[in-house]
């Protein structure tokens, strides 16, 4: 009796023993997939076309939140990424959008800038120095006393530094010149996986056809008829085309699976973080109209990509054990021309006649000077020097700002910096005042009316106002987690928080939100 109880407690033991090394205590493998402004409704649109490895697996088997928005206005690529990273809004981690005006300097500035480190196979010297607050990737460095290997892949550089963090080992993006995966000397020396990485560069992107990978016997609710296409990629806008069709996806997904592949993931105990951006935007940022075609390859391709990537992982990972996550940038920014044709209410906002008008006006009461120093996107920036000269009070040249401003025809709302600030916790200010920074945020904020565009003729910039519920998910998958679809509303300022939980670190120095399971 006593060997068959000795022989069982063994049986047991080593049936524990074996568990516990089947499912390690914390996942081996983070993988983060952020998607350039995927949509819920495309998703939904062109699921039949689907296989089984890619999405269907993500939305059968992962655990998804089908109501997810950014805590913020007004969301782009850049400010997605740092806000995913960091769990917090650009009121905290300081990346308000991909460029700003340098208040010092009166020029912008990208997002990620910085000759002080020059660029590996590139012009571009980058750095996260303007990211005020840590990331995942930077506390699991902490956490694991540097032996966590932190990487990030992204077609654009923003989204590839911003995912990275301060402290990652790499970071790399296709440079917009050449057409190479590049990176940065910013986070040392080039890890030997991304030694060997070469894709032709900009000569080999000159040469590729994109035409559609299905038959088109497919119509979804926006297109009346399929239409073939073939896009080539020519002269000088050759790599930025390319970087905005479904195409780029392949790239990302081979480099990708090059990093996983490696001798520097996943070999340990420790958790490897891995940051991963793919595209699903509409081709060359043309509207919808011309390219629905275009956009329903775009999933096909990018749901094959999605499964290749996940079989990659459960090859040399396992699925059990790695946690991934997959969401949106969760913004729109493809032009709409057929506003006029429909009758739709639109208009034109001037922000460089608004700026020298407002001036003007100010001379008229408080004498000469230039008081409206710079202008950038929505943003005026006052001359804080002359006020001060003057002798004026910020409050009472705001409050003369505002009065003139509502004048404009398209003007919906008018925020001054001191508004914004004070107002954190006034109802429909929030959202503003988390995208707000005090370190590249203009002292006024112009809001035109929905459908309006405001225009800067000094740049040729345009930028509609879209007010209007973007629709985008939340997935994890992976690791124990099991199936189940939640319709409560959410913000991305939850999914740092909750890897944090996972691989039992801290969040992020600026993260408030708790984890969501």
């Amino acid at each position: 009796m006593k060997k068959q109880l000795f022989t069982t407690l063994l049986a047991y033991a080593a049936i524990s023993a074996a568990l516990a090394q089947t499912r390690p205590s914390v996942p081996r493998l983070v993988v983060g997939i952020t998607i350039d402004k995927l949509r819920s409704d495309y998703l939904q649109a062109f699921a039949p076309l689907y296989g089984e490895g890619g999405f269907k697996k993500l939305l059968n088997d992962g655990q998804v939140y089908t109501n997810v928005q950014y805590p913020f206005k007004t969301v782009d690529r850049a400010s997605a990424i740092a806000s995913i990273a960091t769990g917090t809004s650009p009121y905290n981690h300081g990346i308000i959008s991909d460029q700003w005006l340098d208040r010092k300097q009166l020029h912008t500035i990208f997002c990620v800038d910085d000759a002080q480190y020059p660029g590996y196979n590139t012009s571009d010297g980058s750095s996260a120095k303007n990211l005020r607050a840590s990331t995942i990737g930077d506390e699991l460095k902490v956490a694991s006393n540097g032996k966590a290997h932190v990487y990030a892949i992204a077609p654009n550089r923003e989204a590839a530094v911003l995912s990275a963090g301060h402290a990652a080992d790499w970071a790399m993006w296709i440079d917009g010149m050449s057409g190479q995966w590049v990176g940065t000397t910013y986070y040392g020396k080039v890890p030997n996986w991304a030694k060997s990485i070469n894709n032709g560069g900009v000569a080999r992107i000159k040469e590729l056809q994109w035409t559609p990978s299905h038959v088109l016997n497919y119509n979804y609710y926006l297109a009346s008829e399929q239409k073939e296409f073939n896009h080539s990629f020519k002269g000088d806008a050759a790599v930025r085309q390319y970087k905005n069709s479904a195409l780029v996806n392949e790239d990302v997904t081979s480099v990708a699976k090059q990093c996983i592949y490696s001798n520097e993931v996943a070999t340990d105990l420790t958790t490897d973080y891995l940051s991963i951006c793919y595209y699903a935007g509409n081709y060359d940022c043309k509207s919808i109209s011309e390219t629905t075609t275009e956009l329903q390859d775009t999933y096909i391709r990018l749901d094959n990509e999605i499964a290749e990537l996940l079989n990659t992982i459960d090859k040399a990972v396992g699925l059990d054990k790695a946690l991934i996550y997959v969401t949106s940038t969760g913004y729109d920014d493809t032009p709409n021309d057929a506003l006029t044709k429909y009758r739709i209410p639109s208009g034109n906002f001037y922000i460089n006649r608004c700026a020298k008008l407002l001036n003007m006006y100010l001379v008229a009461i408080y004498g000469q000077g230039e008081y409206v120093e710079a202008y950038y996107g929505n943003q005026l920036y006052l001359n804080h020097s002359l006020l001060e000269q003057k002798h004026l009070k910020l409050a009472e040249i705001f409050d003369c700002c505002e009065d003139f401003l509502f004048q404009f025809s398209g003007v919906r709302d008018v925020f001054t910096s001191s508004r914004i600030v004070q107002g954190a916790l006034t109802p429909g200010l929030k959202e503003i005042h988390e995208g707000f920074n005090t370190n590249c945020s203009g002292d006024i904020q112009i809001i035109v009316e929905p459908g309006w565009t405001i225009t800067n003729e000094d740049n040729n910039s345009n930028r509609m106002q879209r007010d209007s519920f973007f629709e985008f998910p939340l997935i994890f998958y992976g690791y124990d987690l099991k199936h189940e679809t939640v319709t409560t509303p959410i913000t991305t300022d939850c999914i740092a928080p909750t890897i944090a939980h996972h691989i039992r670190i801290r969040a992020p120095n600026a993260c408030k939100a708790a984890p969501l399971f």
